[in-house]
């Protein structure tokens, strides 16, 4: 089974939401929705500041609540890959994966069913990345298989300090921040 996830570079990413630009294009999300977003923390108190830009998304956790919560089956993990996904058929837009996400990764489409990142999963599958990676300028989000020791994300993990979002959430998210 493929482990699907990214390693974002918070030194390199400058928030200029391309991704977030190449997302919405490439899913066709509605106005004022979102599958990725751009935030800007800021720590420290003055003089010493520093601030962390990240891009955001659904973790494609290896223990996903929103699996768990959903009454219909119709968010689930695909077939030989940690991909989370919704069935947009067998959703009834009950809100329970939305609620169950610590990440707020979720959000209800007009049609009324669930929606999120796929890691554009109808890319993967023809052999490309991520739309979000393929614009990133400063080459801040890279994708691979976490599972294969040689696959440029595992490398990047091995070689630099990184956190996960929420560990103590217990949901083994997939998306990992280069400090």
């Amino acid at each position: 089974m493929k482990r699907y996830g990214m390693v974002i570079d918070t030194k390199l990413c400058v928030g200029c939401s391309a991704c977030v630009v190449a997302c919405k294009t490439e899913n066709s999300v509605p106005e004022g929705l979102h599958r990725d977003w751009i935030v800007e923390e800021v720590s420290g108190k003055y003089p010493t500041l520093s601030m962390e830009i990240r891009s955001e998304r659904c973790n494609h956790c290896s223990n996903p609540p929103c699996v768990s919560a959903c009454p219909t089956g119709a968010s689930h993990r695909k077939k030989a890959s940690n991909i989370i996904k919704v069935s947009p058929g067998k959703c009834t837009g009950c809100k329970a994966c939305v609620a169950s996400c610590p990440y707020n990764a979720r959000f209800i489409m007009p049609e009324g069913y669930a929606s999120k990142c796929t890691f554009c999963d109808h890319r993967i599958s023809a052999g490309d990345k991520p739309a979000c990676s393929t614009v990133c300028p400063t080459d801040a989000i890279q994708f691979g298989d976490l599972g294969n020791p040689l696959s440029r994300v595992s490398r990047l993990l091995r070689a630099r300090q990184h956190k996960a979002l929420l560990p103590a959430a217990g949901t083994e998210p997939n998306i990992f921040y280069l400090l």
